[in-house]
């Protein structure tokens, strides 16, 4: 995928905060072939992220939980996609809010019969800390429903992988800040709160740059509407 100069407007500071939606989901005739959802308000078309329209980058990574080596291509043809980026150790409650409006996306799915229709991935980009355990654990806090059969925790096998997926297949700024110089195990990360709305087709209906803060009901309403358009 043709990456761009970051959109400014979307820079590191303030991805943690502020409104989440980018728009109301326009329906009927989106002008796109490849679209449900007619163009966001905000046009996100120079960022090096995907953006709407654009094909989603084919990602293939082990889900730790179940096995499995799961690739976003593999839902092409049968399932909607929503996924995001997190860390367990998040300390600030960022990825926390991620993680709620993908379950209720997920509870709502469910609970209206389309659950087999609908894929709900979270890619941790620190697998030296968030081993299997610790991502199970995780999932129980967060109310997770892993027996539902259509949610994965991606996992890369190493720190290195997970920058290069986050950097160049997803374009998104990525590093790893130490609090401590000589604790190896003392980081964070600066928070990107996105979340990624993939179609059957594997394109891009929505990207939320702000989904930590945005509207849970606006989102699972794009959600549904793209899975059963």
């Amino acid at each position: 995928m043709d990456r761009r100069t970051y959109l400014g407007t979307v820079g590191i500071a303030g991805l943690s905060s502020g409104a989440g939606c980018l728009g109301e989901a326009l329906r009927g005739d989106t002008g796109n072939p490849d679209t449900v959802l007619g163009p966001p308000e905000q046009d996100l078309s120079e960022a090096t992220h995907p953006s709407y329209g654009e094909e989603f980058p084919a990602i293939s990574l082990p889900d730790p939980l179940t096995g499995e080596t799961i690739s976003t291509d593999q839902f092409e043809g049968d399932r909607t996609v929503l996924m995001t980026l997190f860390y367990t150790m998040c300390p600030d409650g960022v990825c926390p809010q991620l993680i709620l409006r993908l379950r209720r996306a997920q509870a709502v799915a469910a609970e209206e019969g389309y659950g087999d229709d609908a894929a709900f991935l979270a890619m941790t980009f620190d697998p030296e800390r968030d081993g299997e355990d610790e991502l199970r654990t995780f999932a129980d806090q967060q109310g997770v429903n892993l027996d539902a059969g259509n949610w994965h925790f991606l996992r890369p096998t190493e720190y290195e992988t997970g920058k290069e997926i986050v950097s160049e297949d997803l374009g998104l700024p990525f590093k790893k800040e130490f609090d401590n110089e000589y604790e190896e195990l003392e980081y964070t990360f600066p928070h990107y709160p996105y979340i990624f709305l993939v179609n059957e087709g594997g394109f891009v209906e929505r990207t939320y740059p702000r989904g930590s803060t945005m509207e849970i009901s606006r989102l699972v309403d794009d959600f549904e509407t793209v899975v059963t358009g």
